[in-house]
Order: C-alpha cells, then structure tokens, then sequence
C-alpha cells in the first residue's frame, strides 16, 4: 500500500470544477446534518517570524462517501522578498478513515485555492439572481481565477469586470481570461454593480460600500480569514441577507469579525449558516431580497472534499508519485 504524492500541477489536473463544487456542497450539507466533525482551526503564532501556522482537521460523510484528512497551512508576508517563497503554502494529509492509512500527500495551497472557488460558487447558486450574467471582481491576485473559473460553472457569465490597485495583475487576468469572457477593467463601483460580486483583498479597512452595490447584487466576501480583517463596510452587512460558513470562524476571523466584535452586529443580523440553505432547513434567495452576502473563512471539510476528487481522480490516471511512507510495503 502505497501514498500518493501530488504536486501543484497534479492537483490541479485532477480537480474538475462542477465536481469539486457538488463535493464542496455535500460537506456543507454533512456539517449541517452532523455527518460531519470539524475541530476548531487552531493557530501557532510567530511573531518573531512574521507569520502563523494554523491546521486545520476534518471527517465527512456524505452518504456515498467519507473521508478525512488535515491540512497544515501558514501565512509569512515576508516570504515574497526574504525567501522567494509564497505568502501561503500548505499541505494536506489524505486519509482512509476506516484504517487511517495516509492515502496521500498533496499541495494544499492550489487545493485551497480549489475549493474556495468552489465555496462561493455553491453560495452564489443559491443566493445570486437567477439570471445572473456579470461578475465583479475586487482583487485580482491568485484567489481570483478560481472564483470566476467555479462561479462560471453555475451561471452563464458574460461580463467581468475586475478592479484591482495592481495594474499588472488586471492585465494577468484579462490575459488569461480574454478569449473566453468580455473581461474589462473597472473601478470597485463598476466591479459592485455587477450582478455577483467576489472581493479577495486582505484590508481591515472597508472598500466597498453601500453605492459600490446594484440592489441586487450577491456578493462572496472571501478575503477576511484573520481577526482584523474587513472588506465591506457595516451598513451593508446590516442591510444585506448575511449567509456565514461557520458560526465560530465568521466571528473569529471572518467578515462580521470586525462589527461583531464591536458590538454593531449581532446574531438577529445574520441570516443562517450556507449548511442550512444546502439542506432546505433556511431558504436561498427570494423576490424579496436586495443585497446579499457570504461570509467565507474557508473550512476543513471543504479541504477533505477537495481531497477526496483529487485522490480520487488522480488515483484513477496514475497520476503523482507513489512512495512507501510507513515501510508497510
């Protein structure tokens, strides 16, 4: 019995994206039912470094399968220019939860990246217009290719408009999306007025608000994974219908952080976690609703399904490089 090791471009190749988002939505539906066991993500700060480990563990079972795994995670900013390292990197654990074999070894950082595409995209599919056809992006950096590359999965997108400081980066993105969508630059405004917004900046300091937004626009707040953290401005959250991944990390490190730690927003402000919404415990959108908003943090089960179709699939092509870690061979 061998492990399988996966690289970036492995996990990549062996991630179909309207699979990956059914998988994604299964676990949220298994965390909602209680199929599903997510310890609190915890956190090894290193200030001395500039930098913080988190690990990150789950079990799922959704029915027709399970699985479990872990994945290791940092955030150094200094690393770009002291070590020509990423910012981010991490690795995920893989394992068969009958007899706890570690099935494989993969890059976790285009796994995250992966699955939280694939988070906003189930989101949107059941919060966004249904005739959605424009998408705004705010911040153009790596996260951003995988919200458009999912959110397009589940609406027939036509028009992005992307906002970013970084002249470079919008070029970068215009580049690799061009032939395939009208894809112009814009300001956070013209991102807003879209009928999906996705904003994955790392400020602590609002930049988009209220006349940033259409009446209708569904927006996926994925930038904020760290107390302090904050990207659309209180009166929004107040106003929107506020969707969250986990109670516990929204709070914590999430969107609502900010203004729930303030005391301006409180749980009467919050609609429902999206595990609810998957299950048909809590509604989507309705003609009613204006403005609304998905909290992500990013959660363990998403990296476990995430897992699970890249193993699986991978395992199928022969793909990466099987090594005897336990010497069990």
């Amino acid at each position: 019995m061998d492990t399988l090791l996966l690289n970036k471009d492995d996990v990549h190749e062996n991630t179909p994206m309207a699979e990956l988002i059914s998988a994604v939505e299964d676990a949220f539906a298994a965390y909602e039912t209680g199929d599903a066991q997510m310890p609190a993500k915890s956190y090894i700060d290193l200030p001395q470094y500039n930098g913080d480990f988190r690990s990150m563990p789950a079990y799922l079972d959704a029915g027709s399968w399970d699985a479990a795994g872990i994945k290791w995670v940092n955030v150094h900013p200094d690393n770009p220019d002291r070590f020509d390292l990423p910012t981010v990197m991490g690795t995920m654990v893989y394992s068969d939860p009958e007899n706890a074999y570690p099935l494989s070894i993969m890059d976790g950082t285009e796994l995250t990246m992966k699955r939280t595409g694939a988070a906003a995209a189930v989101a949107t599919d059941y919060l966004a217009v249904e005739d959605a056809s424009s998408f705004g992006l705010v911040g153009a950096g790596v996260q951003s290719y995988t919200q458009l590359e999912a959110i397009s999965q589940i609406r027939d997108i036509e028009e992005v408009v992307v906002s970013d400081l970084n002249e470079a980066r919008i070029e970068q993105f215009i580049d690799y999306f061009g032939d395939d969508f009208d894809v112009r630059e814009g300001t956070i405004t013209d991102a807003g007025h879209c009928d999906i917004l996705s904003t994955v900046t790392p400020v602590e300091d609002p930049i988009v608000h209220s006349s940033d937004l259409a009446d209708h626009t569904h927006v996926n707040a994925m930038g904020a994974d760290a107390a302090g953290k904050h990207e659309i401005a209180n009166d929004i959250l107040l106003d929107a219908k506020v969707v969250i991944d986990d109670f516990a990390q929204t709070t914590h490190s999430g969107e609502i952080n900010v203004p729930w730690s303030e005391g301006v927003l409180d749980e009467d402000d919050i609609y429902g976690e999206i595990g609810e919404i998957v299950t048909g415990k809590a509604e989507g959108r309705t003609s009613d609703d204006g403005v609304t908003v998905f909290d992500s943090t990013g959660l363990a089960i998403q990296d476990v399904a995430a897992a699970h179709v890249v193993y699986e699939h991978a395992n199928e092509k022969d793909n990466g490089t099987e090594f005897d870690l336990l010497g069990v061979r």
